[in-house]
């Protein structure tokens, strides 16, 4: 009998990959035609950038609910048109693979060769974003084109489940649904109990989101937990690390806040602030980032209405322990 029910799990397993695949599709389907019709407009001098910055605002008034539609990701739809309306053969390929790894590749691929290599191996070998990106990285193409040989077996380790090499955020907002984006189980249950924590502390923290994505040219970036401080008027990063504190955690925290700023941040709200955790076996660190352009007065009343280091660090070391 457990043969039997293996075979209608495998049947539940096949069903959902199809329809997992179908969504993705048309998502990918419905970017290109907006890319394209976005093109068109722009190639006949009809629209321009704040023909499309006021769209995002009209699809954000009108359909609340519907994501992914910001200027920065509507400018990205012409542009992945753009990069492969002439390549009919790799325009198919594209549907195969979720927007992010799509993003990924036209973004950081210079040639249609490296793109399309990139494109089949994602398809080929189910890889996740971030094996996508590693590969990318190491520069794959490349040694690969220099070696004049195919990928070498090594490569071809154990695939993924189907259902995580399309667990896109851009999917789920798609479907509006919850955005399911994170690295693994225990991070996720970090944050949250952070984020009960953070909340805890008093009114003043209202929640905005939990891997909270921010763009910065074509490329997503995924900050841990994003509040609102009511008192400051500003909004507050935090992100957590589970191993020792690096200095490039800040530099990257850094480089959140920028982007929050630049594209998250109202006029008349304060410059957004970050706290940084880190911890490893021996000691817990906390860290505050903060722009260079606050005055020494504004830095001391937000050192003196944000969460104390110690109890930070104290808490830190409590879900760890546990």
């Amino acid at each position: 009998m457990n043969d039997q029910f293996s075979d209608i799990i495998q049947i539940i397993k096949n069903a959902r990959s199809k329809a997992i695949k179908a969504v993705n599709s048309e998502l990918i389907s419905l970017y290109w035609n907006i890319g394209e019709y976005i093109s068109k407009k722009v190639e006949l001098s009809e629209w321009g950038q704040s023909v499309v910055r006021e769209l995002a605002q009209y699809i954000q008034a009108n359909e609340p609910e519907i994501k992914g539609f910001s200027d920065k990701n509507l400018w990205r739809m012409k542009q992945f048109y753009e990069s492969y309306r002439e390549f009919p053969k790799i325009s198919t390929l594209l549907r195969e693979i979720s927007w992010s790894h799509n993003l990924s590749i036209f973004s950081r691929c210079k040639s249609i060769e490296e793109r399309e290599f990139y494109i089949k191996l994602t398809k080929q070998e189910n890889y996740s974003f971030r094996e996508l990106e590693r590969q990318i990285s190491s520069s794959l193409f490349e040694r690969t084109m220099i070696g004049n040989s195919k990928l070498s077996t090594v490569l071809r380790k154990n695939n993924p489940d189907i259902a995580n090499t399309f667990k896109d955020s851009y999917v789920f907002d798609f479907l509006n649904l919850p955005d399911i984006h994170s690295e693994n189980d225990l991070q996720k249950g970090l944050i949250k109990q952070m984020k009960d924590f953070i909340l805890e502390l008093g009114k003043d923290f209202l929640f905005v989101g939990e891997e909270y994505r921010v763009q910065v040219g074509s490329s997503d970036f995924y900050i841990d937990l994003l509040f609102y401080h009511r008192g400051l008027q500003c909004l507050v990063a935090f992100e957590l690390k589970a191993d020792k504190f690096k200095p490039e955690h800040l530099g990257k925290l850094n480089f959140y806040l920028e982007a929050l700023d630049r594209d998250v941040k109202k006029v008349n709200e304060n410059p957004s602030i970050g706290i940084l955790l880190c911890k490893d076996k021996d000691n817990e660190v906390v860290e505050y980032a903060l722009s260079r352009s606050l005055s020494p007065t504004m830095v001391s009343e937000y050192k003196t209405q944000l969460p104390d280091k110690n109890l930070l660090q104290q808490k830190l070391h409590e879900l760890f322990e546990d």
